[in-house]
């Protein structure tokens, strides 16, 4: 062949647009085909892969289900929890407050019982005090008219033999001696010693 040479088709073919359509028998035969699988498909494998669709899609449903429910629960639990620390909270107040009061109660009781206490000592100082001051006056009167007998007897000379007639003069003197005024030079001295 050469440059110039045009090849042309081979009788009985087409040519243009008749490439194109197909011929009736083919047509036919495609479109039989066609149909017998579009009805096996429609028939057998639709209805498995529609089954199939409808469980993933009532599998995802049932997920986004339980997903909510999940998150129900939560909200719910998360109440609950806020709930109980805000009890938990509040009797941890009431506790402190009880503490507190009972705290106060103690030391009320234990400042009640001191006084009490000291009223007591006060008391028992006080008798201890009025009793050593009666042994001390009658031990003093004891002693004085000890002293008052025996200074009797010197200036009279006599031993004075009459007890009760020495008691009473003892007494008479005493007497006098408590209902005496207190010279100021007397009451300075008596501080002094004291």
């Amino acid at each position: 062949m050469s440059v110039g040479t045009v090849v042309l088709p081979a009788a009985g073919t087409q040519e243009g647009i008749g490439l194109f359509i197909p011929d009736l028998a083919d047509l036919v035969w495609g479109t039989i085909c066609f149909l017998i699988i579009a009805v096996v498909l429609i028939k057998y494998a639709l209805p498995r892969f529609n089954a199939v669709l409808d469980e993933r899609t009532a599998k995802i449903e049932e997920g986004l289900a339980l997903t909510e429910k999940a998150k129900e629960e939560q909200s719910g639990a998360e109440a609950r929890a806020a709930r109980l620390v805000e009890d938990a909270r509040l009797e941890a107040a009431k506790i402190r407050e009880n503490a507190q009061a009972e705290a106060d109660k103690i030391i009320a009781d234990a400042r009640a019982e001191a006084a009490g206490e000291a009223g007591r000592a006060m008391e028992a100082a006080e008798r201890q005090i009025q009793a050593d001051k009666q042994a001390a006056q009658i031990s003093l009167r004891s002693d004085v008219g000890l002293l008052a007998t025996d200074l009797a007897e010197k200036l009279v000379g006599e031993h004075l033999s009459d007890t009760e007639l020495s008691g009473r003069v003892i007494d008479r003197f005493l007497d006098e001696l408590e209902n005496a005024p207190v010279s100021p030079a007397w009451s300075a001295r008596a501080g002094s010693v004291r």
